[in-house]
């Protein structure tokens, strides 16, 4: 990785700020549920159904009101193409309601919202529902190479003399499995896993273990004292399995983590000197996650009370060895074009895929250099205050469904600001091919 790569972002995406306003009225997500080793309770589309319900349910017009449906998913199951439609058709928002699915890798759910927000600023639409599911525990085991090979040969033998010839070549190291996960977090430019890019932001910032370890502590702390002080009420939705099993807390929070029991935990990465573990990256989760979106005229024909308004959003593009940096380009681009800054932002939610990132993003804000060299700005961008960091836990506490974090952090951010009494939030994250987005809201 040359020295111009780790700083150097390319060109990012922009926007005109203007439009007409666009408001998020309410949202609901699922509980987030670890993946144990075999197909969990859900589909992706089964996640989207089950908090798209209750939250249709609650709205004061009915779901065919709607101008369209908008799904971020990354690993799409074969059985469910184009799960924005199929959840859409099983929500009962009618056969004639477009729906369409995005993916953007670990941004999709928030660029669900902001495909919406678009087509809400400009008067194409008026009310949108906007979501992001995964079900990680339904990723699909793959053929290698040699087995594709082999099936296809099969498969194009005429004559029987051809077919025992194809069945002769058959090796039974031919038919283990390749982990689509596996391969779906690992970048296909670079060949590295995305605990190794984390491992590279670690050593470009010096995050210790120590600190990755503590800050993975703050998340499950903070997140089970979310949960006992009811700061999920209204937001997560319970979830109920064909067997009538009742899914009602992100079963991933460890209340008595510490810092002594993830020190024992050994490099997942990069051993023995890495610093990325399981105990401090974010889980394998399934859950899925909805907004609601709507223009001044529809709240004004449904009679409808906004929680929030969409300021501006901004994606950036970086190196993708150095992906988890992401949040720290798209973050200060967002706010330096609407007049704001460090101090400015009541409530951030920044997605925690692993700590070294996260801690990896606020030492980038806090260097000289680096907001000099890469930002564009006279000094450092500034010290976040870690109060308003992800004040209820973040990923590595409750987990990480790709397609739907992006969502999640729009959803709690919003809540959030509400729950206090705040002003201004701003849910960014990185996504895995080395891009970066951001998105700033406003409570109403």
């Amino acid at each position: 990785m040359s020295t111009e790569a780790q700083t150097a972002p390319a060109e990012s995406s922009r926007r005109r700020v203007g439009g007409r306003p666009v408001y998020i009225i309410d949202g609901a997500r699922t509980p987030f549920l670890r993946a144990r080793g075999g197909l969990g309770p859900f589909t992706p589309v089964d996640l989207a159904v089950q908090c798209g319900r209750p939250l249709l349910l609650r709205q004061p017009f009915a779901p065919n009101a709607f101008n369209r449906v908008i799904l971020g998913c990354v690993n799409v199951v074969a059985n469910e193409m184009n799960p924005a439609r199929v959840a859409a058709l099983r929500l009962g928002m009618g056969e004639e309601m477009p729906a369409f699915s995005v993916q953007i890798n670990c941004g999709s759910g928030m660029q669900a919202i902001d495909t919406g927000f678009q087509y809400i600023r400009d008067g194409e639409d008026d009310l949108i529902l906007a979501g992001g599911t995964e079900a990680l525990s339904h990723s699909a085991l793959l053929y290698n190479k040699q087995a594709v090979e082999f099936f296809s040969g099969l498969n194009n033998a005429r004559t029987f003399g051809a077919k025992l010839k194809a069945f002769a070549g058959v090796r039974p190291s031919m038919f283990k499995p390749v982990i689509g996960l596996l391969q779906g977090l690992t970048d296909p430019i670079t060949d590295l896993g995305m605990g190794q890019t984390a491992e590279l932001v670690s050593h470009l910032f010096d995050i210790t273990r120590e600190e990755a370890d503590q800050y993975a502590v703050d998340s499950h702390l903070r997140t089970a004292n979310a949960q006992k002080q009811g700061h999920f009420a209204g937001e997560v939705e319970p979830a109920f399995g064909r067997d009538g099993t009742l899914y009602e807390l992100d079963d991933g929070v460890r209340p008595d983590s510490s810092v002594d029991k993830l020190a024992k935990l050994s490099p997942a990465f990069e051993r023995p000197w890495g610093k990325v573990t399981a105990g401090n990256s974010s889980q394998i989760t399934d859950g899925a996650s909805w907004v609601i979106l709507a223009s001044e005229d529809a709240v004004k024909k449904h009679g409808l009370t906004p929680k929030a308004v969409i300021v501006d959003s901004y994606w950036s593009a970086l190196d993708p060895e150095i992906m988890g940096l992401g949040p720290a380009l798209c973050s200060v681009e967002v706010l330096k074009r609407n007049g704001f800054g460090v101090n400015d932002v009541d409530v951030w939610e920044l997605n925690e895929a692993f700590a070294a990132q996260v801690l990896g993003c606020l030492r980038a804000w806090e260097d000289e250099k680096f907001s000099k060299t890469v930002l564009g700005l006279d000094g450092a961008f500034g010290k976040v205050d870690r109060t308003k960091l992800n004040i209820d836990g973040g990923a590595i506490a409750l987990g990480h469904p790709v397609g739907a974090s992006g969502n999640r952090i729009v959803l709690h951010a919003m809540n959030t600001l509400k729950r206090l009494g705040k002003k201004r939030g701003l849910a960014t994250q990185c996504v895995g091919g080395g891009q970066g987005g951001a998105m700033l809201i406003e409570a109403v």
